[in-house]
């Protein structure tokens, strides 16, 4: 049994934690805004909007307490890093929103609406990554199931963006819509860039 000399601060695990439950949140109400636009659409947008300022806070909290410690649980960059990482995902999920609601935008495609429930099972995977950080413990499965998501979520924007090159004649629109695809493929590249710090902070403290 390996004993660990550097003190377990809880609050880490604690705040990254919630960070990660928050942009399963956040994505759920992604999927739901997408399905049910423009009906409702202020109402989702603006709750999308507290979830983000929600994970800023957590961002923030990281922050101040890595300020306030001198020994962390694992390595501080790495924990910044992944705070970081959760965040991101929510302001890209936050920039679709905004987008979809500033553009006057209207029903949403199809690939557009997959691509959220992509970025929603990521989400829910990261999370279950993050939740098994306390102890270091093996969380494999789910960060292949993650990159496997994220090859979907390529596949999805490439799809996105032709079909709306081949069947919508209002260039508008198509400018719109690309614009709106990519900004979910962040979303989507976000999840995985926080499934690979997750991945190198298990390597290093096995």
């Amino acid at each position: 049994m390996r004993i660990r000399l550097t003190p377990q601060r809880r609050e880490f695990f604690v705040l990254l934690a919630s960070a990660s439950s928050n942009s399963v949140d956040i994505a759920r109400l992604l999927v739901q805004l997408l399905e049910r636009f423009p009906t409702d659409g202020a109402e989702l947008v603006t709750q999308i909007k507290a979830h983000e300022h929600k994970g800023d806070d957590v961002t923030r909290e990281v922050i101040g307490l890595l300020n306030r410690t001198f020994v962390t649980p694992f390595d501080r960059d790495d924990i910044y890093r992944l705070a970081q990482a959760l965040d991101d995902v929510c302001d890209f999920v936050d920039d679709a929103a905004d987008y979809l609601g500033s553009f006057g935008a209207s029903e949403a495609p199809r690939h557009a609406r997959q691509q959220a429930d992509v970025i929603l099972q990521a989400t829910v995977k990261l999370d279950e990554a993050v939740q098994r950080l306390d102890g270091f413990n093996d969380s494999t499965r789910q960060l292949e199931e993650l990159q496997a998501l994220e090859d979907e979520g390529d596949r999805l924007v490439r799809d996105g963006v032709a079909e709306l090159f081949q069947t919508e004649t209002d260039p508008i629109a198509v400018i719109r819509w690309k614009d709106i695809h990519e900004k979910l493929e962040d979303a989507i590249d976000a999840c995985e860039n926080a499934a690979d710090v997750l991945e190198a902070i298990l390597v290093k403290n096995r």
